[in-house]
């Protein structure tokens, strides 16, 4: 039995006073208010664009005015009244920085209560009632999430051009553009959000777990060791820790070759495994170990940590469950199974493409080995708690992949400010002039996802966080892709070689029920071509055109004139792929994007999908 000392409980009690002021602090400083009008202005503008409400639009002098009409608790009228701008970016609608105005009984003052604009505006839109009281947690809980956020940066002040990639991970905050709930991180209290959020930068030391081998699902990559075998585990464990480690397995009573060892994000262990798996750990099918001597960070994702005592080391990806952003973050076994399997394919293509290999020098970031637990001997109504709770895909590490005087940040850096409202890259823009600055980084970004989509029929899921751009003194020199797992997408008619195509482990039908957009392959060469759109043009390269209108004056028309012709280029340069040119005709009028706050608002009975204009389309400009 441990004695808890006076020592420890004064620690446990300074570490929650400290956390508790802190979390004071935040909640009564200005960055609540500035947070409070973004997640408005990200729902008011998306349930706008994706056509989920009513409204009537006003001209003035001073700009547009959007009306929404919706009905009070009491049963009397109400009014949510803004000024925006409807973009030529995919006709997205843009707020203005000022806030949404309520008007109710002859009076109007700003709407403070993001959960009774939706109660209020429910009845019209026909929202499912449940799905509306879960969205509205989701947004508060993004309120206090993002609050603690800004205002520790506010705080530090960190100049993150001095930093590494690891620290713009984290430094980087701001997450979503779009999605309201960008932050909601369902399942996590406030010392949790402290403790595990990528904002924090906290250290988090992943606890080890040996789990039976017949209960492993295994997966690696070619020329990768097994993760089940000894030379794996010394490299990721030193022969100190996985001899520790041995030692604990023996003292369990049973055979260590009987086992095979994963890392556990602490939360993980501490909220789910220890319920819903208590009696695998009492039957000794798991084996707590205790947790290693290196520690990591987490990045924008959550659920990835990178190595911040060896940073060549894999990232570890690793399940949460929590909701965020409109999905649970669990790893799906068959997505552990598949990365590897993906990774593989993916680099044996770039391996053979001389564009790709020599010319782009795209950097896949493979998912080299993934391990996850079996738990179909649990009893079929409860295996859904465990789905996916147990598991872990190590991705190489960015730092593996650099070239000597070459740096990396987060894509979505680019649309970032710093706590001066500067542009983290108005320093490089300024350096080499924005024509420059921006045909280097559409050449960087746009050429290696179209290549892949016309030369070999893959369509990449390559949104802000599974983009990163590689440059050298701020002028981008190439990209590196990662999260291929469940991130790609095809049509076998499609693929250039359908025969180098691997077998895939299939998306299960209890996945996909929960998760309708979560599939791999598809008939559709529609719905392949608009995962390109929806995930880097309408993200990605959408937010950075608005951007740059907005803080250096650059006609969006003139950003994407200057994609239509890039593409039009590479159309020209490859003659070879015209078949494909149709196939997945990028410049369509309309193009299909996720309806992302629909599908906070209505049950998840079909893929939320709507129409949109296209701005690479010849027609638009």
């Amino acid at each position: 039995m441990r004695i808890v000392s006076e020592q420890d409980t004064s620690s446990d009690k300074r570490a929650t006073h400290k956390r508790f002021t802190f979390y004071k602090a935040a909640m009564l400083s200005p960055y609540y208010v500035t947070v409070r009008r973004r997640i408005f202005r990200q729902l008011v503008e998306s349930m706008l664009f994706e056509g989920i409400v009513a409204h009537t639009v006003m001209e003035g002098v001073a700009g547009t005015t959007w009306t929404i009409a919706g009905m009070s608790l009491s049963g009397q009228p109400v009014v949510y009244a803004f000024d925006g701008t409807r973009r030529h970016t995919f006709g997205r609608i843009r707020m203005n920085k000022g806030p949404v105005i309520r008007q109710a009984e002859e009076s109007a003052s700003e709407a403070e209560s993001i959960g009774l604009f939706l109660l209020e505006i429910a009845g019209a839109i026909g929202a499912d009632e449940q799905k509306v009281l879960h969205f509205i947690q989701e947004l508060e809980q993004t309120l206090i999430n993002d609050t603690m956020a800004q205002y520790k940066r506010h705080q530090e002040k960190l100049n993150l051009h001095e930093l590494p990639y690891d620290d713009w991970e984290s430094g980087i905050m701001d997450g979503h553009p779009y999605h309201p709930s960008y932050k909601s991180r369902i399942g996590f209290d406030m010392s949790d959000q402290q403790t595990f959020g990528p904002e924090f930068a906290e250290p988090i030391a992943p606890l080890w777990v040996a789990i039976r081998r017949e209960r492993a699902q295994i997966s690696h990559s070619f020329g990768t060791p097994n993760p089940g075998s000894s030379k794996w585990l010394q490299d990721q464990l030193g022969e100190q820790v996985l001899d520790k480690f041995t030692a604990r397995i023996r003292q369990a009573g049973v055979d260590p070759d009987q086992y095979i060892l994963l890392p556990v994000h602490p939360w993980q262990w501490r909220v789910i495994l220890t319920s819903v798996l208590a009696a695998d750990i009492h039957n000794h099918h798991i084996l707590p170990l205790g947790s290693a001597e290196e520690f990591y960070t987490a990045q924008q994702s959550i659920r990835t940590l990178a190595n911040r005592t060896a940073p060549s080391k894999a990232y570890l990806k690793l399940p949460l469950s929590i909701l965020n952003t409109s999905t649970g973050r669990v790893l799906a076994p068959h997505t552990v199974a598949n990365a590897p399997i993906i990774t593989d394919w993916l680099k044996r293509i770039t391996s053979h493409d001389p564009y790709l290999r020599d010319e782009l020098r795209v950097i896949l970031l493979g998912e080299v080995a993934g391990i996850s637990y079996d738990n179909s001997h649990i009893p079929s109504p409860l295996q859904p708690k465990s789905y996916g709770a147990l598991a872990c895909i190590w991705r190489e590490s960015i730092h593996t992949q650099l070239e000597k005087e070459e740096s990396a940040i987060p894509f979505n850096a680019l649309c970032a400010l710093d706590t001066d409202e500067r542009p983290f890259i108005a320093p490089w823009i300024e350096r080499y002039g924005i024509e420059r600055w921006l045909d280097e980084l559409l050449k960087a970004s746009i050429s290696p996802i179209i290549h892949f989509l016309y030369a070999h029929g893959i369509a990449l899921e390559s949104h802000a966080q599974n983009m990163a751009l590689v440059h050298r003194e701020g002028l981008p020199v190439r990209v590196a892709l990662k999260d291929f797992h469940d991130g790609i997408r095809f049509t076998r008619d499609g693929l250039s070689d359908a025969a180098d195509c691997p077998d895939l482990v299939q998306t299960p039908e209890y996945h996909q029920r929960i998760n309708r957009n979560s599939f791999i392959e598809t008939p559709d060469f529609s719905a392949v071509r608009d995962f390109v759109h929806d995930a880097f043009f309408f993200i990605n390269l959408g937010e950075l055109a608005i951007f740059l209108q907005e803080q250096f004056g650059l006609d969006e028309i003139t950003f994407w004139n200057k994609a239509r012709l890039l593409i039009e280029q590479y159309q020209m340069r490859f003659p070879e792929h015209n078949e494909r040119y149709s196939q997945f005709y990028l410049f369509e009028p309309l193009i299909g994007v996720e309806q992302l706050t629909a599908r906070r608002l209505f049950p998840d009975t079909e893929l939320r999908i709507h129409q949109v204009a296209n701005p690479l389309s010849r027609h638009s400009s």
